[in-house]
């Protein structure tokens, strides 16, 4: 195969990566830049862009223009049928004892909390993943393994990225109340217009007033086959906590026990799955939502790096032929070139992730014996707002709503630094924060500051986050009563430097 043809392979592969990794859009900016360093070095390179859409489109330009398409984004588009060659495995939710029953749920003109209004330019995506394997003869229909939006918005140079748990408890129309995961499986099963899919896109609109434009819809060979074949020697993944799953299903009907231990490891793919799958840590579906994005987030900067781009180039022609079965989107190639070229000019530090967790849901257990989190459509609404809408407020609406919360704050030494935890307590003092007391863990071996929240304090959360430094993947509902409420400081390694800079 040509160069040339190479790449045309190589951009299709990066924008499927992309939307399966949530973020790595950005990879697409860097294939061009690729571009320029090869033509640099002297080797003749197309232009990425004019490339694909040469190919793509049959709009071949002169060899000597340069000017980069215009940005068009192209939402609302009618979405269309799901490629019905997968399937999936529902792994049974845990039990738990005493939970309140399933009450009705609210319509969308009843919610408690209206959302911005939505620019024309920004588009939604819902992202599914299912559970199917070759090994594994089921035709469908398919429950979700995966939901994650993902909201891009052009004119704020902003993305925000939402995980959804899959026992959530929704109305999903035509259907009645139903755990969140099941709506794919029952567009598909019932023929509804545009399939699984867009019953999956109606629910979220249904109960959160969220219209989602676009989807993608991906199965695990996908994940499998791209970790594999560009990184073969592993990806780089920090586990923070112990886990042991002696109930992780294979790939038939048995289980194939799995244990990590905290510290650094380089995994393959199917370790890589195992780790972003397995549910057995404290924090359940909610822990797993946040791995999948620490997953998602190590893969596409092993993409994004120079061997990275090396691999794929020279792999483009093999996983082309082995993914192109594996995935449906109703994302029209105009779309993923515009966002691509979008995503160049993102910074990192815009880019939100969020999970729909236990602060925003009550475990509860519906009339017919399910065991589903009830959703607090309040509490939810605000999480998308501040996901998707990040408010720009002032240094004094942002004080209100601090006090409004009067969350307690906690800062616990998680290191061997002797007075780490006072000196943070004064360094907050002196930014205005009130601490209620501190403390030492048990385990003082932390490497990261992670805040805990015990309630309903995202705010204080969000903002103690911000003062501090720490990602917004580290801010972490909790329920193991270490403190009674409240906000929890949780300091590690990276402190001193946090504090002294």
């Amino acid at each position: 195969m040509t160069l040339r043809g190479c790449l045309r392979l190589f951009i299709v592969c990066v924008l499927l990566v992309a939307m399966t990794a949530v973020c790595a859009f950005g990879s697409f900016t860097l294939a061009q830049q690729t571009v320029v360093d090869l033509g640099a070095s002297g080797f003749r390179v197309d232009d990425p862009v004019q490339t694909l859409r040469c190919f793509a489109m049959q709009q071949c330009a002169d060899e000597s223009a340069n000017e980069a398409p215009p940005l068009l984004l192209t939402p609302l588009l009618t979405a269309t049928s799901a490629d019905s060659t997968f399937a999936a495995i529902s792994t049974p939710a845990p039990q738990a004892a005493q939970m309140p029953t399933a009450t009705p749920l609210p319509t969308v003109a009843a919610l408690p909390t209206s959302l911005p209004p939505v620019d024309p330019r920004a588009i939604t995506i819902l992202l599914l993943g299912i559970d199917q394997r070759r090994a594994m003869q089921d035709d469908g229909p398919f429950r979700t393994d995966t939901m994650i939006l993902l909201h891009v918005n052009p004119a704020r140079r902003t993305v925000g990225v939402l995980s959804l748990p899959r026992d959530l408890w929704v109305r999903i129309p035509g259907f009645g109340e139903a755990r969140i995961n099941t709506a794919n499986f029952k567009g598909d099963a019932a023929a509804y217009p545009g399939g699984g899919p867009a019953l999956a896109m109606d629910t979220i609109y249904e109960n959160f007033g969220l219209r989602v434009d676009k989807y993608l819809l991906v199965n695990f060979e996908v994940f499998i086959t791209l970790v594999d074949t560009i990184a073969p020697d592993g990806v780089p993944v920090t586990v923070t906590e112990f886990i042991d799953d002696p109930h992780y299903p294979d790939e038939a009907e048995g289980y194939n026990p799995v244990r990590f231990e905290p510290g650094d490891y380089r995994m393959d793919a199917e370790t890589l799955l195992q780790y972003a799958r397995t549910r057995a840590t404290q924090g359940g579906d909610f822990d797993r939502a946040r791995r999948q994005q620490q997953v998602l987030d190590a893969g596409r900067a092993h993409v994004l790096s120079a061997g990275g781009i090396v691999t794929f180039i020279s792999q483009a022609p093999y996983l082309w032929g082995q993914l192109q079965d594996n995935f449906s989107t109703n994302l029209e190639l105009n779309d993923i070139l515009s966002l691509g070229q979008l995503m160049g000019s993102i910074q990192p530090d815009d880019i939100r992730y969020s999970v729909i967790s236990n602060l925003h849901v009550v475990p509860g257990t519906s009339d017919d014996g399910q065991q589903i989190l009830i959703p607090n459509f309040d509490s939810i609404r605000d999480l998308v707002v501040r996901t998707f809408y990040p408010p720009d407020l002032s240094g004094a609406e942002l004080q209100a709503r601090l006090r409004e919360e009067a969350a307690p704050i906690h800062v616990w030494n998680g290191t061997q630094v002797s007075n780490l935890a006072r000196d943070t307590k004064h360094w907050l003092e002196a930014q205005g924060y009130s601490i209620t007391d501190i403390d030492s863990e048990q385990n003082r071996y932390r490497r990261q500051t992670e805040i805990q929240v015990y309630g309903h304090y995202s705010w204080t959360a969000q903002a103690l986050a911000d003062s501090l430094g720490v990602p917004s993947d580290r801010i972490l509902p909790s329920g193991d009563r270490k403190i009674a409420r409240g906000v929890l400081i949780l300091l590690g390694a990276d402190a001193p430097a946090i504090i002294s800079g």
